[in-house]
C-alpha cells in the first residue's frame, strides 16, 4: 500500500472498520445513483413556485429549473464531502424532500423567496447552536417519539399528494373537492405515461434495484418524449387539459451546460420575513423547519449508522457531534444557496448496503454531485408526469414508519392521526404539526397527566394556538 493510500486509510479508518477502498468507492457510487433524483425533483418543486410577489426564485419571470438544479447539485456535493471529511461516516446530504415542499407551499407564499430562504438559513444556524451547546438532547426528549414518527409519515402523504396533483392524476373538480384525471377518467396520454412510470418505478423499488427512482425518472422521461413525438399532446392549458404538465417533453437541445450556482447565494434575507409576516408567524415557521429537519436527521443517522454497525453499545454513534454539526451547516448552506435545507439522506443506506463504512464513500458521492452540475440542462425536458412517480414512491417510503405508532393507545394515536392527515388535507406541514402538538397536550390534561408534558412542548403548543388564532386576534385588535 502506497504512503498516500495508507494515509487515506488511517484518516478514514477504512481498515479499522473492516472495509476496503473498492467497497467505499462502490458504496459512494450506489448512494449517488440512489439519491441523484433530488437534482431533478428539487428544482421541480422550488423553481416552479412563486412567492408572495408572484416572482420565481432569483426574481425571474420563468422557472429557473437548470439554475436551481445546479445549485442543488453544488450544495449537496460540498456538504456530502464535508460529511465524509469531518463526520467520517458514509452519510450523504442533499435538499430535503418535505422541507422543500414546506418552504415552497407554506413559506414562500407569504413572503419573498429571499425572505423564505433567509428563514431556512436561520434554522440551520439555530440547529448548529443547539449542537454546540448540547441543547439538542433537551429538544429531542421534549417531543414524544411517536409524534416525531407521525410528522415523517404526514410529510410522506403530503409529498405523494403533490406527486399525484403535479401529474394531473388528481385534480380539482366541480361538486367534489378532488377527482381522478379529467372528469374522473384517465383519458390523456400524459396521465398514461405517469401511471406506467409509477408502476415501473414501484416494481424497481420492490426488487431493490439500485438507483431505481432515478432510473424511473429517466425511463419515464424517455417514454414521454416518444409519446409526445407520436401523439403531439402539447402543453397543459385550460383549453388543453390533456397536455403535459410543466415541460413539454422533447429531445433536448443540449445535454451539457453550466449555470453558475453561486449566483443563488445572494438571494437570501435572514430577517426580512419577520418584518413582512410578524415575529410570531415567522418564529413558528422557523420552529417547524427546525423540528422537522432536526428529528428527521436524528432518525436517519441512527438508522443508517445501525445498518453500518457504527452504533455503539449506548446507542450513540462515534463523532455524533461532528455529524450533527455538518448536518446543521447543511441546513444553513441550503438556505444561503436558495435550494432549501440540506439534510442527511436515508438513501445513504444504499451505499452501506454495498459495503461502505467510512467517510470516503461520502467523498465519492459528493464529487459525483459536483460533476452533475454540468448535466443540469436535462432537467428542462422532464415533465411532471415523469418526475411525479418518484414523489409518490418517496412518499410511500416515508409512510412505512407508520408501523411504529401504537394505534391502540389513543393518547398518542389521535394526535398522531391528526398530524398525519391534516398535512395533506390542508396542504400544510405546519398545520399538521400544530394540530398534533395541541391535541397531545390537551389529551394529557384531560387524562390528568399534565405533568408528563415537557415544558418545551407546553410552550410550543401555546405558540401553535396563537398561530391558528392569528386571524381572529388580528380582527379583535384591528391589526
Amino acid at each position: 500500500m502506497s504512503d498516500t493510500r495508507t494515509a487515506i486509510d488511517r484518516f478514514f479508518a477504512i481498515s479499522a472498520r473492516g472495509s476496503t477502498f473498492s467497497r467505499e468507492i462502490r458504496g459512494g457510487l450506489a448512494t449517488f445513483f440512489t439519491m441523484a433524483y433530488i437534482v431533478v425533483l428539487n428544482p421541480l418543486i422550488i423553481a416552479n413556485g412563486k412567492d408572495v410577489t408572484g416572482q420565481y426564485i432569483g426574481d425571474g419571470s420563468t422557472p429557473p429549473l437548470a439554475l436551481v438544479a445546479a445549485g442543488t447539485a453544488f450544495v449537496a456535493g460540498v456538504m456530502t464531502i464535508l460529511m465524509g471529511v469531518i463526520g467520517k461516516v458514509p452519510f450523504a446530504m442533499a435538499a430535503g424532500l418535505g422541507l422543500n415542499a414546506f418552504v415552497t407551499f407554506n413559506i414562500a407564499t407569504v413572503m419573498t423567496w429571499e425572505e423564505a430562504m433567509g428563514l431556512v438559513f436561520l434554522e440551520g444556524i439555530i440547529i448548529a447552536v443547539l449542537v454546540l451547546t448540547g441543547l439538542r438532547t433537551a429538544v429531542f426528549h421534549a417531543i414524544p417519539a411517536q409524534l416525531k414518527t407521525a410528522i415523517s409519515v404526514g410529510i410522506g402523504l403530503f409529498i405523494a399528494l403533490i406527486g399525484f396533483v403535479d401529474a394531473g392524476f388528481v385534480r380539482r373538480a366541480e361538486g367534489t373537492p378532488l377527482q381522478m384525471g379529467i372528469a374522473g377518467q384517465l383519458t390523456s396520454w400524459p396521465i398514461l405515461v405517469f401511471v406506467v412510470g409509477l408502476l415501473a418505478t414501484a416494481a424497481m423499488v420492490v426488487r431493490r434495484v439500485k438507483g431505481g427512482i432515478l432510473i424511473g425518472i429517466v425511463g419515464t422521461t424517455i417514454l414521454a418524449i416518444i409519446v409526445e413525438a407520436i401523439v403531439r399532446a402539447g402543453g397543459f392549458t385550460p383549453e388543453n387539459p390533456g397536455g403535459w404538465q410543466l415541460n413539454r417533453p422533447t429531445v433536448p437541445e443540449r445535454i451539457f451546460g453550466f449555470d453558475n450556482p453561486l449566483t443563488l447565494f445572494t438571494e437570501f434575507d435572514p430577517f426580512g420575513g419577520f418584518v413582512r409576516v410578524g415575529v410570531l408567524l415567522a418564529g413558528l415557521l422557523v420552529f417547524t423547519l427546525l423540528i422537522t429537519d432536526f428529528f428527521d436527521t436524528m432518525g436517519t443517522i441512527v438508522g443508517v449508522g445501525r445498518q453500518a454497525d457504527l452504533v455503539q453499545a449506548d446507542g450513540t454513534l462515534p463523532r455524533t457531534r461532528e455529524i450533527l454539526l455538518v448536518d446543521s451547516i447543511g441546513a444553513a448552506a441550503g438556505g444561503a444557496g436558495s435550494v432549501s435545507s440540506n439534510t442527511t439522506y436515508i438513501e445513504s443506506a444504499a451505499g452501506v448496503g454495498e459495503g461502505a463504512r467510512t467517510g470516503l464513500a461520502s467523498v465519492v458521492t459528493g464529487l459525483l454531485f459536483l460533476v452533475a452540475i454540468f448535466f443540469t440542462p436535462l432537467v428542462e425536458v422532464v415533465p411532471y408526469e415523469a418526475a411525479a412517480p418518484a414523489l409518490v414512491l418517496v412518499g410511500f417510503l416515508m409512510m412505512t414508519a407508520v408501523r411504529d405508532i401504537d394505534w391502540n393507545d389513543y393518547e398518542i394515536a389521535i394526535p398522531a392521526f391528526l398530524t398525519i392527515v391534516i398535512m395533506p388535507f390542508t396542504y400544510s406541514i405546519s398545520n399538521g404539526i400544530g394540530a398534533g402538538f395541541i391535541t397531545y397536550v390537551l389529551i394529557k390534561v384531560v387524562r390528568g397527566k399534565a405533568r408528563q408534558v415537557h415544558p418545551l412542548l407546553w410552550a410550543v403548543a401555546i405558540l401553535f394556538v396563537l398561530y391558528f388564532a392569528i386571524g381572529p386576534i388580528r380582527t379583535l385588535f384591528g391589526v
